[in-house]
Parts: C-alpha cells; structure tokens; sequence
C-alpha cells in the first residue's frame, strides 16, 4: 500500500505538469486578444500593448507557463481579467455550489442505480430485470441538461414545488441552498444512476453463479441475503471504478445543467470565461478540473485495494 501510494502521488504530480502545459498551449492559441477583449475595439495601439506588457502577453509561451505554474503551486492564479479578483478566491466562491450539487448527485445516482441493479439481479429476467434495462437504456439514452429543462417545466412551472433556478446562497439556509440544488443534483444524477444500474447488474449477476453464493444459498440463506452478504462485496471493484469516473464527471460535466438552473458555479464560470477569453480564469478552472479528475481516480484505486485483497498481489 505506501509503495502504491507514492506511486500514485508521482504520477499525479506528472500528470499535473504535463495537463498546466497543454492547457497554457491550447489557450494562448485560442483566437482574440484578452487585452483587446478587456479594452474594446476602440482601444488605441499604444494602450493594447501597454496593457499586454502589464499582463505579461509579450512574452514567450513557455516563459509565461514556467512562471504561472510556479505561482499556482502556491496557489495563486492570477487575477481574473473579467471579475477583477484572485482567481484562487473566485473558484472557491464557485466550488462551495458546485461541490455540494456533485455530492448530492452522486448520493442520488448511488441510491437509484445501485438499488435498481440489486433488485433486477435478484431475479434476472423478472419484472424488476426488465424495468431496470428499461430505465439503464433510456436513461443513458437521455442528456441530463434536458432532463433538467423537463424538471423545471413539471415541478416549478406547472406544479410550482421547487425553485426553477437561482440559488439563494448558503446564508439563507441549509434547506433552502438544498432546495435549489435538488432539481440540478437529480438532473446530473439519473444519466450515472442508469449507468451504475447496468453496471450492478451485470456484476452481481456474475457473482450469482460462483461457486461461494452456490454454498450460501445451500447453507439456508435467501437469494436476497446471499447477493448482500456475499454477491455485493465481490461486486464492489467495477462499481468503485465507475462511481470514481462519474463524481470527477459531476464535478467537470456540469456546465450545461449548472447554466439550465442559473447556478453560479464552477461550470457557469468556465462558460463565462470563455465567452469572456478570460484566459486567467479558464487555464485555472481547467487546471483544477483534471486534478480532480486524477485525484478522484487515485483515491478509488487505492479503495479498491483495499477492499479486494486479490489486487494487492498485482501492485
């Protein structure tokens, strides 16, 4: 496990260096000059270059990259060249929603597939098999954006239960932050819940015909009981594998829901930076999000380990 582990921490930091280089080539080559952005069509020649040289745009890509990724490994990031703040700052303000809507999401996703795929499991080829294949394929079938739009056309426009969009913000309360959150978070989470569904499905459906559920079920247990006691902890890689993939995806996917509900978070300021050439912010934003990614995809592998001793032999 340490040997594992440190394996794991140097490949990050690689991984690290080598996504803040692409992610600084790729967007100084993007088209537009954030200094004419920031100043106007109006601005005078000598003004575009003065304001470049205060931004450091005069100077070569890989001098600038050297000296930004310095700065962010004490994380700081610059200014914002829209918002006219730290950018470390901006993306903690954005994460506080974002990652509460990517936990709460996830939460939903693992109650609604894992349950759906235990239940279809039990009886393959039951009424509970073939609702669970019905809602695997339409569900990964449907993008979660529109599932938003459908959300807020039922429960806000034509019942008028829940908040069509906004957040009111954590000082308002926890119920009501949560309240805004709950039609996103369900929005983002049937898409993974039907993915998580096929995939607990087909796992514990592998583990009915082993040879130790065989014994379990002879020995007096229920088929019920078999799959919980001994179907679910052999089940649980693959499941960890994908759980792992969709939280980093809540997290970096939520752009188009984020913007459906008019939540200002990390996803809606990636869109507005964009739509800004606020380079600062999106080489920051972008940054983040892969380590997310690679951090997430860590912590589950060294779960896995964990809970399945046969993968300790093969690290």
């Amino acid at each position: 496990m340490p040997s594992l582990l440190l394996r794991r921490l140097v490949g990050f930091g690689i991984f690290l260096v080598a996504v803040s280089l692409v992610v600084f080539v790729v967007f100084d080559l993007l088209p537009g000059d954030p200094a004419a952005v920031m100043l106007g069509t109006s601005a005078r020649p000598d003004t575009l270059v003065a304001l470049r040289a205060e931004l450091g745009l005069d100077r070569p890509v890989l001098v600038r990259w050297l000296s930004w990724l310095g700065a962010a490994a004490t994380g700081d990031f610059g200014r914002s060249l829209t918002y006219g703040m730290p950018v470390s700052g901006l993306i903690a303000q954005r994460m506080a929603i974002t990652l509460p809507l990517a936990f709460l999401s996830l939460a939903v996703a693992l109650a609604l597939g894992l349950s759906t795929g235990f239940f279809a499991a039990r009886r393959p080829g039951g009424w509970a098999d073939r609702l669970a294949v019905v809602f695997a394929q339409g569900g990964m079938a449907v993008p979660n954006f529109w599932i938003g739009l459908l959300l807020i056309l039922v429960f806000s426009g034509t019942l008028g239960w829940m908040p069509g969009g906004g957040f009111p913000g954590w000082d308002a309360g926890v119920g009501p932050a949560l309240r805004s959150l709950l039609m996103p978070a369900v929005a983002l989470a049937i898409p993974q819940a039907a993915v998580l569904c096929r995939v607990a499905r087909g796992a514990l459906m592998d583990t009915a015909s082993e040879d130790f559920l065989r014994t379990a079920r002879a020995k007096g247990l229920s088929e019920t009981q078999a799959l919980l006691r001994h179907g679910v902890p052999n089940a649980l890689p693959p499941i960890l594998t994908i759980v792992g993939f969709q939280f980093a995806y809540l997290v970096a996917g939520a752009v188009l829901v984020e913007n459906v509900f008019a939540l200002p978070g990390l996803g809606q300021l990636a869109y507005q930076a964009l739509a800004q050439r606020d380079l600062v912010t999106m080489q920051a934003v972008a940054l983040l999000l892969a380590g997310m990614v690679v951090a997430v995809n860590a912590v589950v592998d060294l779960v896995q380990v964990w809970v399945d001793p046969r993968t300790r032999s093969a690290t």
